[in-house]
């Protein structure tokens, strides 16, 4: 059986260190990869039922970085049109390592790689935490990249943002957060805005940096959000809303409340109670 080529894509950046130039650890010894996993799967699941009405199609998870080598084995799904490929980029260092800024690298070179494989009309949003979060900002000029979804991001205020014109920008960030700032995600996408993206931040109340406190609200909104993004699923109304907010609005107008602002079906025990339609 001949396998369709995907009709979009997500690149999954995990988290890391300020410093550090080893290699990560294999397997799940690399605990920020590991992190990532139930969202890799959450997609995986989200993309089969997305794709009920709209005959078969395959979503494989993989690992991808500077080279797209070995797969962390193919999870057979269902996605809208020829699929959604899910796969997690590689990192070559631990670290981002200053103005080396290793993770943005290896970010690119998954890009481009699966330019390569899939042509210059696959839509990717990238899919980032904490330090993935900060590559998947970096690198979201890049030709494939309709969007970004960044958790618990780290967003230094120096950082540029001309490079996040024309895209839509969610930054999903804990009020409680102690290693990265929500006040600095929350400025972020005021700046990006005004540099002529589409941006939201939406604040998870009682959560944590590493996403364990209500760890199943954290899985419900992000796969909301990056199957939206793509198309292959609805958006919440609320952040299509605050998506169409103009480049004068302040941050604060940007700014939902995963609980007040997406209603109870976005935290545990159900879906977002309202969506538009899906971006295409």
């Amino acid at each position: 059986m001949v396998q369709r080529p995907p009709s979009a894509a997500v690149l999954v950046l995990h988290g890391g260190r300020e410093t550090g130039t080893e290699p990560p650890p294999p397997g799940l010894l690399n605990l920020p990869g590991t992190r990532m996993r139930p969202f890799v799967r959450a997609l995986g699941r989200a993309a089969r039922t997305a794709g009920t009405g709209a005959g078969p199609a395959s979503a494989s998870a993989s690992s991808a970085g500077p080279a797209l080598g070995s797969s962390a084995g193919p999870a057979s799904a269902t996605g809208a049109g020829s699929g959604v490929l899910v796969r997690q980029v590689r990192y070559g260092h631990r670290g981002w390592n200053g103005d080396r800024a290793d993770p943005f690298h290896d970010a690119v070179a998954a890009l481009d790689a699966l330019r390569e494989e899939a042509g210059d009309g696959l839509p990717v949003v990238l899919l980032g935490h904490s330090m993935g979060a900060r590559a998947a900002l970096r690198a979201a000029g890049h030709p494939l990249v309709r969007g970004v979804v960044g958790l618990a991001p780290w967003c230094p205020p120096g950082d540029p943002v001309t490079q996040l014109a024309d895209r839509d920008v969610v930054l999903v960030h804990s009020n409680r957060d102690r290693l990265t700032s929500p006040q600095a995600s929350q400025s972020l996408t005021a700046r990006a805005r005004r540099a002529g993206a589409r941006t939201c931040m939406i604040t998870v109340r009682g959560g944590d940096h590493a996403m364990i406190r209500r760890a199943p609200a954290w899985h419900r909104v992000t796969t909301a959000l990056v199957l939206g993004l793509l198309g292959s699923g609805s958006l919440p109304a609320p952040v299509g809303a605050a998506l169409a907010l103009p480049a004068t609005a302040e941050a604060t107008e940007g700014t939902l409340d995963l609980d007040l602002d997406l209603g109870a079906g976005a935290g545990p025990g159900g879906r977002p109670p309202t969506a538009v339609p899906p971006r295409r």
